[in-house]
């Protein structure tokens, strides 16, 4: 097994979707609109002597829907929000020293003398 160090670490889970997927989806929400502002108008046409409010909130639906559903279809590619982040920091390991608790000798210093008082060089 090699070791890299360095390397970025990438989620597939955080990927967007593909763009045969995304296109699909979106001409399905926009052909359920239609179909819904299809059925309104018919609606709208059916009970206009029948029911006139309902026809006209019927009718009002039907005229509105083709905006909000051209809307809806173009609204592009999003991420969404709820995907992890894509990027997998490399762990960091701790420092050798560090790990056994022992506070740090000075640089230049003998082992040996880490624990004494006094200056080492006048000890002679």
């Amino acid at each position: 097994m090699r070791k890299q160090s360095g390397t970025e670490v990438f989620r597939i889970t955080g990927a967007r979707q593909g763009l045969a997927d995304d296109v699909r989806g979106r001409q399905r929400r926009y052909i359920i609109s239609m179909s819904v502002r299809t059925v309104s108008v018919v609606l709208a046409a059916t009970l206009w002597n029948v029911e006139r409010h309902v026809a006209v909130v019927a009718l009002a639906l039907g005229v509105l829907l083709p905006y909000v559903a051209v809307v809806i279809a173009n609204a592009g590619r999003e991420n969404a929000p709820s995907l992890p982040t894509t990027f997998v920091p490399a762990p960091m390991r701790p420092a050798l020293g560090a790990a056994s608790g022992a506070a740090p000798a000075e640089p230049g210093a003998d082992p040996g003398t880490a624990g004494r008082t006094g200056d080492p060089r006048t000890a002679d």
